[in-house]
Order: structure tokens, then C-alpha cells, then sequence
């Protein structure tokens, strides 16, 4: 690891009259801090460029009993004066438990700004650091007589727009991010935000022109402006609300409880508020900005932690051809009462040993790591919408699942099973459960969970993203970490890059995944925005491979998947993700077996990325090198409206040349009337060849390379 860490003042622009300016260390980005009137000021640029213009910074805190200052609390946002100013500049490089690349650089300048409220004797301090490719800040609080515990009413983090910019934005909820991509106008979110809600299992919304981050913008002029958080630890999750008059966006956190934000004692800091800006879409996407704002690893032996390839008991419950319940028999099911030896099995229960065996056998048989089993424990007969806190023990399985002996049979054949541990939002229950239920997985032999937190939470009136809920999702990760497990959360909050310090957060759900195409289909446009958006703090567990994308043809499911069959190949690339699905039927990757080679063959885990083509919701084009091999893999997702894509393979080592596999749309091919269509071709490339692919509406292409 290198580093070098330099005090003054030498890469800095002079002290202003009024604050300072920053620049980035190739001097592109500048951020510029000034006290306005005793209130904390910035104001950022690129290449000369407003990004963000004049925009205020504080804290607005509540009149709390439980505050230092009880009922007579005063706030964090004017009457500050400069104490004291300092810069460094910090430059290293890092290696990543896995990732899009085995090495990231860790490079910018900082500025820390030291302010002083007189008239409360308080000190705070904003610190600021600059990237080439953006900027982070935050607030830290030093421990100090006056400022020792706190409580947040809300805090001010503006982000003043130079204009009117085109948005990527979800609607503002404080429990769902499982809503459709809308692109608009920043004006225009009022106008669209009524029919941008769709219906979820626990949705909360607060204000008509409040959004979510990750929020990916585009300027007139040509700069992609990418707004989110980075290190959201002990604090709850940040929100935008939209000044759609002046086109000023500012934190909005998510309240607990009591409608509060956020309780504090010193010495503690904020997430970092993150600004990333290009005028090249591929830096959106190849950014470590929000990687780089968090800590380094807090896990010493890291070996056990792995990328993983996997299938599942999944994809036939989701369609409803099969179900998580045992029986149909039982209104209500009380834990350790409920005998289900007594009730009549359903048929259609799909955590059977036999359908278990299935899953093993072709696991095995095709190179992948894990089988997820969903519905093996008791209790899904009354789980969903009851506020039912005594809901799952996650150490019992039903009567058709034996664990020890499908996971013997799992490990002689030399695969995995992946738990399952479905709360209900019943966190306290499930906290209630952890060490048991993760020394059942110890066991057993399971290293890997996916847990899901569907419904309003218990404790009710608590939000999936308040400081209370971010905290039990971490505490999962750091006691699943001493049991040497990696987690794979559903439904909690949005990514903040904590994989860098956790790497056994193997991924997250925190947007619509492929199961909603089975509930009416997600927009073409969808796995083509959220890298821009949803991935830019973390990994998605995607769950992608749906191959027959008709899914009337083997299930009474009447929907499709908004994809070509090549988009679907396309995604193991353009999404990145240590964790890959390969989520349809064994019979259907029977059906398309040449097709599934490409799933056989593409690596979880990369050496090099490299962004050849994108506009975000339009298109992507990626090139990755497999890690520890000579081999690539590229690939390219398009939206509706199609895309022809140029491959140009400079990346290739020079002394090398390459067997080329490329997966393409057919000639007729298109995502509604002609899904399947497709070609697979071979031919010999080296570095310097160019190779130009369509893509279909809704479609893509899949390349595998390999060294000769």
C-alpha cells in the first residue's frame, strides 16, 4: 500500500477573504467553502463549470430532554466563525476483498474547516474531500462540555442545481426503493410523483418533489452530476427533498419512532454527503468515490469470504407456481405450538428434499457455487402483513426439508446451501434469534444468508432506513462476520459502500429486482439506469439468467421479462456483483443450453473493468478481466430503443490473442414480439480489432474471451 500524506498548503488555491478553495489533484474539481453571514457556505465546479452552486450547510436540533442542553437546545446553522482551516492531500492504493478491480487508488485533497459558535460555545467541523471525480463532506463533532449528547430535528445539506437539469429519480420513501426509474425534468417531479408511486408491502412517503439517492442528473451542457451518501453508520439514511422553484435539493434523513432523525453523542460525524460530476457518463460508473469515503477493512482473515455463483428455489415461487408454505390447512401458526406433522402438505411447497436434490444436482453439474432454499422453516403460513412479532425461529425447518442430510448431500457433491432468513420486519424477533440461528448455519455448513425485511417494521412506527433499523442491519453484518458468514440483505437500506469495511456484505436487494417482471414487468430502460443510480453505493443481488423470458409458456403466469434473452446474459457484466443468480429453471437452462454456456463460463470476480460505451437508462458497454486469468468478458445492455455497440478491444493484452464466443441478438429480435432470437458466433481477436454489435429493443450482447 502506498501512501503519501502532506501537510500545507502547496496543491491548494490561496485562503479567500471569506473561506478557501480546494482543487482535486488533477485540478478539474474545485470546491470552494465561505461563511455567509456566520452560515456555513459551498459552492463546487468542474473545468470551470458550476456544479453545485452557493448551498448551505447545519443542523437543526431538537428542544429534547435527552439532549445537553434539554429544552433550551439552539441550532448548528449560523453564527459561526473560522477557527481554524487545514489541507493535506492523501494518496494510496487499496486492495478490495473483491470487486470490479483487484487494486483502487485512493486520492485527494482535503480540507478541514474548523468553526466555532459563540453565542453556544460550540465547535463543529466540516470536512471536505476532493476527488477528481467529485467531492464528499461531512460534519464531525468533537466531544466538548457544551456538545455531548444531541438530538437531530433535521439536517440542511443543500445541493443548489445550476439549472433545470434531466433527472433519474425515485420517489422520496422512507421504506421501499422498489419503485420504476422515472426520468424527467427536475421541475417536472411534481407533476409525476402521484403516478410514480406504486403500490409496496411498506411505503411512506413525505413530500411531493422528495427523492431518493442514489440521484443521477444530466446538465444541458453535457455534465452528469451523481448525488448520494457514502459510510452511513449509526445515522439514518439521506433522502432529497426538491426546491423545485430554485432547484435547490436538501437532505431529508429518515425519522424514527417519534419523528425524530437522528440521537448523538460526541465525538461522532455524519455520512459523507457525496457529489460525483464528469462530463464522460463512463466515469459515473467506474467512480470509487463512495468506496474510497469508507473505512478500510475491519476483518483481519478475510479468506472465507468468496464471490459466489449460485441457483436457487426461487424463480417458481415468485411466479407462483409454487409456494413457501407447507400447508393450506392452518389459519394461524403459533412457534413451538403449531405441530405440522399433524396438517395436510399443500403439494405445491417448493423447499422439498427432493426439489432441494434437483437444485444440487444441477448446481453440481454445471460449475455453480450455492443453492438458495427459500420457505425450508416453519411459519410461512401467516408471515406476511399481520404485524406478527413471534413470526419465524429460523432453526426449524418443516417437515419435507432435512437439513442435515440435504446439506451432506449438498457437500458431497461439492456445493453449498445459501440460507434463508425472511424477519417480516420483526427485527427485534429476529435479533432475538441471530446467534442461534447463524450457529445453526456454523453447523450445518452454510456460509451465506439472505435475509429480507419485508412488511412495516417491528418495532412499529420504525422506518427500514432510521438510524435504529441501519443499525440492526449492520450489527447483522458484524456478528453474521464473527461466524464467518457473508449477508445478502433484502428490502434494507440502500448501499453506502459499507463493503469496504465489511466485504462479507456480499450484496443487497434495495431496488426492484428481477422478480418484479414476474409481477408486470420493469421497464427495458431499468437495468440500464440502475448503475448509475442503485449500484453506486454497493452491489444488487439481481438475481438475472431468466433465459425463457415468456413466462406463460411453462407457468399460469401471463408476464414476460423485459428483456431480450441476450439482455438477460448481458447483465452478468453490465451490473456488477460478487453475487450472481443464475435464477431460472435447470429444464429452461436445458432448453437454451448453449445460451447458459455463457453463464457456465463468466467470471463473479474481476481484475480490470473497463467502461467502453454508456448514457445512463440508454446503454452500457463493458469490458472485464476475470480475476488471477488472461480471460475477458464483455458486455452490452441497450433500453427500447436499441443500440449499436462498438467494441473496441484495446484492453486486450498485446502479446495475446483470443477466442471470441459472442452471444447477440438474432436479426428479428426484439424484447416483446421476438425474445429468444439470438446467435452465437466464434471467430479470433487481438488488441487494435474493432467489432460493431446491434442490440435489440430491450436487448444486448454477451462476449467471452479467452487467451490462446
Amino acid at each position: 500500500m502506498i501512501k503519501n500524506l502532506m501537510q500545507g498548503l502547496a496543491v491548494m488555491l490561496p485562503l479567500l477573504a471569506t473561506g478557501q478553495t480546494v482543487t482535486s489533484p488533477n485540478g478539474n474539481v474545485a470546491l470552494s467553502f465561505s461563511l455567509d453571514g456566520g452560515r456555513p457556505t459551498y459552492e463546487l465546479k468542474y473545468k470551470q463549470r458550476e456544479v453545485v452552486k452557493p448551498s448551505r450547510l447545519g443542523l437543526e436540533l431538537d428542544k429534547n430532554k435527552h439532549a445537553s442542553k434539554k429544552m433550551k437546545e439552539t441550532d448548528l446553522m449560523d453564527g459561526f466563525v473560522i477557527k481554524g482551516t487545514k489541507t493535506s492531500t492523501f494518496d494510496e492504493t487499496w486492495k478490495p476483498v473483491w470487486g470490479e478491480s483487484s487494486t483502487i487508488r485512493n486520492h485527494y485533497n482535503e480540507l478541514e474547516v474548523e468553526l466555532n459558535q459563540p453565542a453556544s460555545k460550540r465547535n463543529i467541523v466540516i470536512r471536505f474531500r476532493v476527488y477528481d471525480d467529485g467531492m464528499g463532506l461531512r460534519y464531525e463533532f468533537p466531544q466538548q462540555k457544551s456538545l455531548n449528547y444531541f438530538v437531530i430535528k433535521e439536517e440542511h445539506t443543500q445541493f443548489a442545481m445550476a439549472g433545470d437539469h434531466t433527472a433519474w429519480w425515485l420517489p422520496g420513501d422512507y421504506d421501499t426503493q422498489e419503485y420504476e426509474t422515472v426520468e424527467s425534468r427536475l421541475s417536472e417531479i411534481r407533476g409525476k410523483m402521484k403516478a410514480a408511486i406504486t403500490h409496496n408491502a411498506s411505503q411512506t412517503q413525505f413530500s411531493p418533489t422528495g427523492v431518493q439517492t442514489s440521484l443521477q442528473l444530466k446538465s444541458d451542457d453535457g455534465l452528469y452530476i451523481n448525488i448520494h451518501e457514502a459510510a452511513c453508520v449509526n445515522y439514518p439514511t439521506m433522502h432529497l427533498n426538491l426546491d423545485d422553484k430554485n432547484m435547490v435539493l436538501e437532505s431529508w434523513l429518515t425519522p424514527d419512532a417519534e419523528g425524530l432523525k437522528g440521537y448523538m453523542q460526541t465525538p461522532c460525524n455524519t455520512p459523507w454527503r457525496t457529489v460525483i460530476v464528469s462530463d464522460d457518463a463512463r466515469d459515473m460508473l467506474s467512480s470509487n468515490l463512495i468506496l474510497n469515503l469508507n473505512e478500510p477493512c475491519k476483518i483481519e482473515d478475510t479468506s472465507w469470504i468468496h464471490p459466489t455463483k449460485y441457483c436457487g428455489v426461487w424463480w417458481e415461487m415468485i411466479t407462483r407456481n409454487k409456494t413457501w408454505r407447507y400447508t393450506d390447512d392452518l389459519p394461524s401458526v403459533r412457534l413451538g405450538v403449531t405441530d405440522y406433522t399433524k396438517t395436510k402438505p399443500n403439494g405445491r411447497h417448493g423447499a422439498t428434499n427432493e426439489e432441494v436434490r434437483k437444485y444440487i444436482d444441477f448446481a453440481a453439474a454445471n460449475g455453480l457455487d450455492q443453492v438458495l432454499v427459500e420457505g425450508w422453516n416453519e411459519g410461512w403460513e401467516d408471515w406476511s402483513g399481520k404485524s406478527k412479532f413471534d413470526v419465524f425461529d429460523f432453526l426449524t425447518p418443516y417437515p419435507d426439508f432435512d437439513i442435515k442430510a440435504l446439506n451432506e448431500y449438498a457437500h458431497s457433491k461439492g456445493v453449498k446451501l445459501m440460507m434463508h432468513h425472511e424477519t417480516s420486519a420483526s427485527v427485534m424477533n429476529y435479533e432475538r434469534y441471530l446467534d442461534k440461528a447463524y450457529t445453526l448455519m456454523n453447523q450445518y455448513g452454510y456460509d451465506a444468508v439472505k435475509s429480507g425485511y419485508v412488511g412495516d417494521m417491528i418495532p412499529r412506527g420504525e422506518h427500514h432506513y432510521s438510524q435504529t433499523m441501519n443499525n440492526h442491519y449492520l450489527y447483522c453484518v458484524t456478528e453474521a462476520a464473527k461466524h464467518h458468514i457473508m449477508v445478502n440483505a433484502h428490502e434494507a437500506t440502500r448501499p453506502t459502500g459499507l463493503c469496504r469495511t465489511w466485504p462479507n456484505l456480499v450484496g443487497n436487494e434495495s431496488a426492484r429486482g428481477t422478480e418484479y417482471e414476474a409481477f408486470g414487468g420493469s421497464e427495458p430502460y431499468h437495468t440500464v439506469i440502475l448503475p448509475f443510480t442503485r449500484l453506486q453505493g454497493g452491489p444488487m443481488d439481481y438475481t438475472p439468467g431468466i433465459l425463457e423470458t415468456q413466462l406463460w409458456t411453462w407457468s399460469k403466469n401471463k408476464n414476460y421479462v423485459h428483456t431480450t434473452l441476450v439482455g438477460q446474459l448481458a447483465l452478468y457484466l453490465t451490473m456488477y456483483s460478487p453475487l450472481q443468480m443464475a435464477a431460472d429453471l435447470p429444464d429452461n437452462y436445458k432448453k437454451y443450453d448453449d445460451a447458459f454456456q455463457f453463464i457456465r463460463d463468466v467470471a463473479v470476480d474481476w481484475d480490470e473493468s473497463h467502461y467502453l460505451e454508456a448514457e445512463p437508462a440508454r446503454y452500457i458497454t463493458v469490458a472485464r478481466k476475470a480475476k488471477g486469468k488472461d480471460d475477458w468478458f464483455v458486455g452490452g445492455k441497450c433500453d427500447a430503443h436499441g443500440h449499436e455497440a462498438t467494441v473496441k478491444f484495446d484492453f486486450l493484452d498485446s502479446d495475446k490473442k483470443y477466442e471470441c464466443t459472442i452471444y447477440s441478438d438474432g436479426k428479428n429480435a426484439d424484447y416483446e414480439k421476438n425474445p429468444k432470437s439470438y446467435t452465437i458466433k466464434k471467430r479470433m481477436v487481438k488488441k487494435g480489432d474493432v467489432i460493431k454489435i446491434k442490440e435489440a429493443r430491450g436487448g444486448g450482447f454477451a462476449m467471452s474471451l479467452f487467451a490462446k
